[in-house]
Order: C-alpha cells, then sequence, then structure tokens
C-alpha cells in the first residue's frame, strides 16, 4: 500500500510535467526582466564605447552613450542600472568619487534626464578612484584606515543623492559605513534615500573580469583584510545583521552563484528585499564556455538566474540582464 501511494505521488508530479504549459502552470520560481539591474561602467569622454575583453557584451561608455542604452533596457523591461565610475585621474584619497561633477555624478543626471523612472543605483567605493586600488584611506603603514574613510564614502554618497541617485549602495566594506552614510543623507537632506548594503560581500576571485572593467586591481595586497572570507557562512550573518541595524533598506550578497546558501541563509534570516551579485567572474565564464560551443547559453543562463532567485533573491545584479530580459519576453510572446 505505501508503495503504491508513492508511486501515485510520482505520477501526480510527472503528469503536470507532460507539456511546457504545463511546467509553466505549477512552476515555482519565476523570473521577471523587473528583478534585475543592469551593471554600467562610465568613462569620461564622447562617443566611446569600449568592449571589456574579459566580458564580451559589456563596455565602458561616456555619459553621451547612455541614451541608447537606456532605451534598449526600457524597451526590455530592465529597469534599474548599477553604476560604476571610471575617473580622469586617481590619488590616494579618490578625489572624483565625491566630487559633485564627478563621471558617475555625470551619469546619474544624464540617465535622470533621459529617463526620470529609471532607478539610478551608486556603487559607493573609493577602488576605483585611489591610486593605491584598495576601497578607503590608507594608514602610513599600508593598512586600510576604516574610520577616515567612512567621512569620505558619506561624501560621495551625498554627492550621488544631490545628482539625481535613487538608491546608495555601499560596497566597500569599512565598518560602519552603512550608519555613517545614513547619518550623511538625514543630514543633507535626503532621508527617503534607500540604501542597498553590500552586507555579505566576500573576498572572492571571481572579480578578476571587472577589475579589468573598474581598473580597480589593488596596487599591492589583496582585500582579504575587510572583505569576507569565502569560507565563512555564519558570519554573513552578523554582516548583514549589523547593517540591518545600521538602517540598510536592502541588504546583499555578492558573489552570488558560489554563494546559494549563503543567499537561502540571508533569506531566512530577514524579510528586507535581498540583492544577489551575479559577478564578472560568473559571468565570463558562461560567456567563455558559449563561445566554445560547450554549453547551450541561452538555457545556462536562466538556469543561473533561476537558481539565484528560488535561493531567496528578489533583486538580482547581472551582466546578463539584457539578454535574458529578450529570452523571457521571447518565451512569452
Amino acid at each position: 500500500m505505501v508503495v503504491a501511494t508513492r508511486l501515485a505521488l510520482f505520477t501526480r508530479t510527472r503528469r503536470t510535467r507532460r507539456t511546457e504549459a504545463l511546467r509553466a502552470l505549477v512552476r515555482e520560481t519565476r523570473l521577471d526582466p523587473s528583478q534585475f539591474v543592469y551593471p554600467l561602467f562610465i568613462t569620461h569622454g564622447q562617443g566611446i564605447r569600449h568592449e571589456i575583453s574579459s566580458m564580451p557584451g559589456q563596455y565602458q561608455l561616456s555619459v553621451d552613450m547612455l541614451a541608447p542604452e537606456v532605451a534598449e533596457l526600457r524597451d526590455l523591461g530592465v529597469r534599474a542600472v548599477l553604476l560604476f565610475g571610471l575617473p580622469a585621474s586617481k590619488d590616494a584619497e579618490g578625489t572624483e568619487a565625491y566630487a559633485p561633477d564627478g563621471i558617475v555624478q555625470q551619469a546619474v543626471r544624464e540617465l535622470k534626464r533621459v529617463d526620470p523612472s529609471l532607478v539610478v543605483i551608486v556603487d559607493v567605493c573609493l577602488c576605483e578612484y585611489t591610486d593605491h586600488g584598495h576601497c578607503g584611506l590608507l594608514t602610513p603603514g599600508g593598512e586600510v584606515d576604516n574610520d577616515p574613510s567612512l567621512d569620505l564614502l558619506s561624501r560621495m554618497a551625498v554627492t550621488c543623492a544631490e545628482a539625481g541617485a535613487d538608491v546608495i549602495a555601499p560596497s566597500d566594506m569599512m565598518d560602519g559605513r552603512v550608519g555613517a552614510i545614513r547619518e550623511a543623507l538625514d543630514d543633507a537632506g535626503f532621508s527617503s534615500t534607500p540604501i542597498m548594503a553590500y552586507s555579505a560581500k566576500y573576498a572572492s576571485g571571481f572579480y578578476g573580469p571587472f577589475r579589468d572593467a573598474a581598473d580597480s586591481t589593488p596596487q599591492f595586497g589583496d582585500r582579504r583584510g575587510y572583505q569576507m572570507d569565502p569560507a565563512n557562512a555564519r558570519e554573513a550573518r552578523r554582516e548583514v545583521a549589523a547593517d540591518i541595524e545600521e538602517s540598510a533598506d536592502i541588504v546583499m550578497v555578492k558573489p552570488a552563484l558560489a554563494y546559494l546558501d549563503v543567499i537561502r541563509d540571508v533569506r531566512e534570516q530577514t524579510d528586507l528585499p535581498l540583492a544577489a551579485y551575479n559577478v564578472s567572474g560568473e559571468y565570463a565564464m558562461v560567456k567563455a564556455a558559449a563561445a566554445n560551443n560547450w554549453i547551450e547559453e541561452r538555457r545556462i543562463v536562466l538556469e543561473i538566474l533561476t537558481a539565484i532567485a528560488r535561493a531567496g533573491a528578489s533583486i538580482i545584479i547581472t551582466y546578463h540582464a539584457k539578454d535574458a530580459a529578450r529570452w523571457i519576453l521571447e518565451d512569452r510572446a
């Protein structure tokens, strides 16, 4: 009797797998372009659309080239972007990061001009802007100096909010930066501007192509002293809890694919919106394998993004956003 009951259950499940229409009807996890955030790399100059060699299909763009990108994203239903700036020059304090006319502030103004409803998220960190490539100021001995760095990160957040940024996303992993940025935004009259904290950001080997794209490789040492150890999962709970206590509105796990267990754990920890960053190395591996005809790109990309959503992410930052959105819309047509 027990065996017969089990067989009946399996048969019932197989019945609902029989056609694509049935599979779609009972599907537990669904992707939508509105879940995606598309990263953009912004550089000085005019007419620049420079493909990033380690990230096929991704570009460094000058501000005047943003309008066509926005139009394409609008047509695909992708309504949020994440900005990274490439400064004209770098110095020890990352001065252009918080300059009112810095490259990322210029990009925010242009994006809000061409599409006021677009959600513009700005990555707040100093690594792209400092000549040493670290995410904060340095002590004379070459260590990252946490507390003085908070002031500069807060200044960057405020100038980006003044430019029109909808969301501030600190990625530096300095202790206390969410609270410091929240206070600075509130004092500057931006109490309604949310913070999306890179809460559980790991010292990962999957960031290599991004560092090519953003020219942000550390000139010495690495970032393991302030980013998380990939072996630690429980630590992520503490980092997330600290950011929530400091008034983060959205929390994030980065990278995504190798940290699905952490995404699930954080989802069970909090009801706040949860973002996951499908990072450059994860993207580049798929592109390389697809270029060699080792995998079916469309199927693999949608499977990866579904896994990230299934783990609990409600927001997915991904370089696949345009392709994935296009494929989702094609499937619906």
